[in-house]
């Protein structure tokens, strides 16, 4: 293990007590972490920030970081949303260790309450789930003890075995440890470790009728698996005296995991609720789990979020032990960065007006001449190159580049203003063409042949530069742009019911756009910068579909700058 390995790079409080471990030999200094999800729904942006913890301190201390698939409820787990979690983690640029099942390790788990059984430390209820909830008390309420609790060992085990067998039916008794009904903390009061429930499961099939808690499962899953540090988020911190006392009173074959609580990211304007998540897919709001509006990571990977923003963002944000909601603009300012860098340029126009150069040269049966420039693909890579983009007499202009009677500090094309062409010519507009109804549908201008590249000879300044496309080569394209899918900041905060904020204008699909001819050969998926406009990820299905990813205005920076 390197230097660098054995330390780490970053420092928080989370590898901090890594580092002290290391140092003192606690787990022969080893590390190993793992990212334990249920499959019982798609990955988030929340989830995200767990990956990345868990595998970059496995990864900053030479360790290991397990998948493992927390699948001990039946009814909700599909081995569809197994294969999404290996395919959004591999997305997200890291290699697990393993990738495991807690249901694999049924067997073992089952013969350790067979073992606390045995000590006296568990017993079979047979009171029903609400009955046992409310017999637990609350805090300043004593409990009560379950009339069961005093069950002789042998009594306890014949019953855990014919439940096992599958004797009883669902919901007729459980198997809770024996721990202090009248302890402060909640979950130390005899919680459930087995319910009965005669389902199909994904991995084990009819194998199992009973099946372990949360709680009973996790940190025995540690063991199993070796893990050292066991990061959980923060809402599993009045749990670890649970997670202690079990893995206390077990046979273990070597030191007990530690676990250890970090703050969850929440964003603005985002819920992360599955169950909430759910509805908004099976109530139609959105078309389904990877919708570019959700929060979800397919639904950011096919909006275009690059997983290397995604990373640096869950990173830049840290292991702090407070929970706080970040602006969605500063996951934003990431994603902007790193495309900035990476995408390649091109020209798109969502609402095409057309622009007649009246000057402009033919050839002897009168058809426009076509010029091939030469544009640059991305100006922050050189060694992206160049592209080859027609230019005729006929183009398209965006709609709003101009205006009639222009309004004060509108630089943009206007009768008699000149504007230069992105990488093309200056034009002066001289005319315009109307409809019946009196629209603008043209507008006619001369070109200055001598400012071929954007550049005039005299040195004038130009103050405006448009996008253009020729209209004898455009590419018909469909163009989603997307509004926050909350129009709260903390959704629900008003009313208590996040889904009273829906944004009813999240979306807005513009199916005339006109596109330079190259975006013909962008891949599914391929995010590109239509310039002026922003950052565009072609649909993962449609060919003609575009993605708005982000803007091109930084609102974290302005946000930033207001607060300062």
């Amino acid at each position: 293990m390197s230097d660098t390995a054995a330390t780490g790079g970053a420092s928080d409080f989370i590898r901090d007590m890594v580092r002290r471990d290391i140092e003192q030999g606690t787990f022969g200094g080893r590390v190993q972490t793992r990212f334990p999800p249920e499959p019982n729904g798609y990955l988030h942006i929340g989830h995200a920030k767990a990956v990345v913890a868990n595998f970059g301190i496995a990864e900053d201390f030479g360790g290991v970081c397990n998948l493992r698939l927390d699948d001990t409820n039946p009814g909700t787990e599909e081995t569809e949303y197994v294969d999404a979690i290996v395919d959004d983690i591999a997305w997200l640029g890291y290699r697990p260790g393993v990738v495991v099942h807690a249901s694999s390790y049924f067997a073992e788990l089952y013969g350790w309450a067979e073992h606390l059984v045995g000590r006296g430390l568990a017993y079979v209820d047979d009171q029903d789930a609400a009955t046992i909830s409310e017999q637990k008390g609350g805090f300043g309420r004593p409990g009560i003890d379950s009339p069961y609790r005093d069950r002789s060992v042998a009594e306890n085990l014949e019953l855990l075995r014919r439940m096992r067998a599958g004797d009883f039916p669902d919901g007729s008794r459980c198997l809770r440890a024996r721990i202090d009904m009248q302890a402060e903390n909640m979950w130390l009061r005899d919680p459930v470790m087995y319910r009965i429930r005669h389902a199909y499961h994904h991995n084990t099939g009819d194998e199992w009728c009973i099946y372990p808690t949360y709680d009973w499962a996790h940190g025995q899953s540690d063991a199993i698996e070796g893990v050292t540090h066991s990061l959980c988020s923060l809402e599993f911190e009045s749990h670890r005296p649970l997670y202690d006392w079990f893995l206390a009173h077990l046979p273990l074959d070597g030191p007990a995991p530690k676990q250890k609580e970090f703050a969850r990211l929440e964003l603005t304007h985002t819920i992360t609720s599955k169950r909430r998540l759910r509805t908004l897919v099976e109530d139609g709001v959105v078309s389904g789990w990877d919708d570019p509006r959700m929060p979800t990571l397919r639904g950011l990977r096919r909006r275009g979020y690059p997983a290397a923003a995604i990373r640096d963002f869950c990173t830049a944000t840290g292991n702090t032990r407070n929970n706080s909601v970040k602006a969605i603009e500063e996951l934003e300012s990431y994603v902007r960065r790193e495309l900035n860098r990476t995408a390649l340029r091109r020209m798109a126009v969502l609402r095409p007006l057309k622009l007649t150069i009246t000057n402009w040269p033919t050839d002897s049966d009168g058809r426009p001449i076509v010029e091939q420039l030469d544009l640059v693909n991305n100006p922050e890579d050189p060694g992206a190159g160049s592209r080859p983009v027609a230019f005729t007499g006929q183009l398209y202009i965006e709609r709003e580049d101009f205006a009639e009677v222009p309004q004060p500090k509108f630089f943009r094309l206007a009768p008699g203003r000149e504007v230069r062409l992105r990488g093309g010519y200056f034009v002066t507009c001289t005319d315009v063409v109307r409809d019946a109804e009196g629209r603008v549908v043209e507008v006619l201008a001369t070109y200055d042949p001598d400012s071929r590249g954007g550049s005039a000879p005299d040195g004038r300044k130009i103050k405006a530069t448009l996008h253009w496309v020729s209209a004898a080569h455009a590419l018909d394209v469909r163009v989603a742009l997307y509004g926050r899918l909350f129009c709260a900041p903390v959704p629900g905060e008003r009313t208590g019911e996040p889904l009273d904020d829906l944004n009813p204008d999240s979306l807005e699909v513009i199916t005339d756009v006109k596109a330079e001819a190259s975006l013909a050969a962008v891949a599914p998926g391929e995010v590109v910068q239509f310039e002026r406009l922003g950052y565009f990820a072609k649909d993962s299905v449609s060919s003609t579909l575009f993605h708005r990813t982000v803007g091109l205005r930084d609102e974290w920076a302005n946000i930033q700058k207001r607060a300062s």
